[in-house]
């Protein structure tokens, strides 16, 4: 009899582990990844483009199964996705995984030798007659989404299982600077952009930034399937060649894609709208190289730096909320249609505003992210975030992994910190940002709730 207890103790053990087996082996990975360069002669942010280069402008991505209803994320080597460019791309990922838009994350880049997308400023060009504004055309913009769409729905049929995810950061070495360089009262004495050819503004001290590199990586075993990774910069060297390029960032990407050739490296810039390469970049091409190649040691050291944890269905979790952020004091239709149709220099930002304004007040809502996975957290932001915001999530969360994907809604524009509209500088001018500074307050507060920070 009693041996007889101990076959059915070690049977139930063995079920045990063996239930736990399966549970841990729902979770599957698909990616997807396609073309996202424009042709010749279509336009970029600022020229049309003229020819293409030796790497192309990728949109990658994937779906997380097994967890509830899909979650999909996805990362393209635009200038942005703007207002309902967010809404027909998200959308389209959604119907193909099965999945509803809240579920679904789509960042850009942000380097400017690359197409934008709004299809709202595309509908006001249209609904105003303006001819000039070609910039606004979105044949190619939809072209790829319905690519990427399809390539979702092909990798859908092959996802992989994942047994494991994996967590790295490193420090990355003399990329990133502070923008904005305050003088004794407070106030942006000077701008120090992503080139800074003057030395004496070069010589300035690095400012608030956030030197690290995050990697997420999803496992099969012993084999990486995907390779996630999270770092705050404006990724321009140097632009307007007229030649599309995922600059630094992009190549950093292609390189430690060429180290891990078996797994899908997709990048994400997280909040860089105060930060930039100038303490680094005189504007010598050269340094595109220079930049890459410290931010690809980085994303090594972050490789080697990772360790990896058993995953199961119950460690993956997806929290979203939608929020209205305060619109900036300066926007108003009237005087934006008059420099839409009487001033053509201003025009163009004059679009964009207006089309963030209706939007707005239609009611809509952006929504605001989190993904958890196991001991780590991702939260994906809108717009050009101030670092600030980065590094306040980290702190709201010391005990977690925290990582942020911004550039998702580009309508914002610039989201700066609070006091930073007192202070002055580019980024919180009138032609800069489409939110006021109490979108601080706003955003602070759902992060909190997102990451369950007290």
């Amino acid at each position: 009899m009693k041996n007889l207890s101990v076959h059915i103790l070690f049977c139930c053990i063995a079920l045990a582990g063996f239930s736990a087996s399966v549970a841990a082996s729902q979770i599957r990975i698909a990616t997807f990844d396609v073309d996202a360069t424009p042709p010749v002669g279509s336009e970029l942010a600022y020229d049309p483009v003229r020819k293409h280069g030796e790497i192309t402008l990728r949109c990658r991505g994937l779906a997380i199964l097994g967890s509830g209803k899909p979650i999909v994320l996805c990362a393209i080597d635009w200038i942005g996705v703007a207002n309902a460019s967010q809404d027909v791309f998200r959308d389209a990922l959604a119907e193909t995984a099965g999945t509803t838009r809240d579920r679904v994350a789509v960042h850009a880049l942000h380097q400017h030798d690359a197409p934008r997308c709004d299809f709202s400023s595309e509908a006001l060009v249209h609904e105003l007659g303006i001819t000039d504004f070609d910039l606004f055309d979105s044949f190619f913009q939809r072209q790829v989404i319905r690519r990427a769409a399809a390539a979702l729905k092909d990798a859908l049929k092959g996802a992989q299982p994942v047994t494991h995810y994996g967590w790295g950061a490193a420090t990355v070495k003399d990329v990133v600077s502070n923008r904005r360089i305050l003088g004794p009262d407070g106030k942006v004495r000077v701008m120090r952009f992503t080139t800074a050819r003057d030395p004496l503004i070069r010589a300035e001290p690095v400012g608030v930034v956030d030197p690290e590199v995050s990697l997420i990586s999803f496992w099969n075993a012993d084999a990486p399937v995907a390779i996630l990774s999270y770092f705050a910069t404006h990724p321009q060297s140097y632009y307007r060649t007229g030649i599309p390029s995922p600059d630094f960032p992009g190549i950093a990407r292609f390189l430690r894609g060429q180290g891990q050739p078996k797994a899908l490296h997709v990048h994400f810039n997280g909040a860089g709208g105060n930060i930039g390469a100038g303490k680094y970049n005189d504007g010598n091409t050269e340094n595109r190289v220079l930049l890459a190649q410290r931010l690809a040691d980085g994303m090594h050291s972050a490789w080697e730096n990772t360790e990896k944890y058993p995953l199961a269905d119950s460690d993956i979790n997806w929290k979203s909320e939608p929020v209205a952020l305060p619109l900036a004091t300066h926007l108003n239709e009237k005087s934006l249609i008059d420099k839409i149709v009487h001033n053509p220099p201003e025009g163009y930002e004059a679009i964009t505003q207006l089309a963030y304004l209706r939007r707005a007040r239609s009611g809509h809502k952006i929504d605001i992210a989190c993904l958890n996975i196991g001991d780590a957290r991702v939260v994906h932001m809108p717009g050009e975030l101030f670092v600030e915001y980065q590094l306040a999530a980290k702190a709201m969360r010391p005990d977690l992994h925290v990582a942020m994907a911004a550039y998702g809604d580009y309508g914002t524009a610039y989201i700066g910190t609070e006091i930073s509209y007192a202070e002055g500088g580019y980024e919180t001018s009138e032609r800069a940002t489409n939110v006021g500074p109490d979108a601080e307050a706003d955003l602070m507060d759902v992060m909190r709730r997102l990451l369950g920070a007290n």
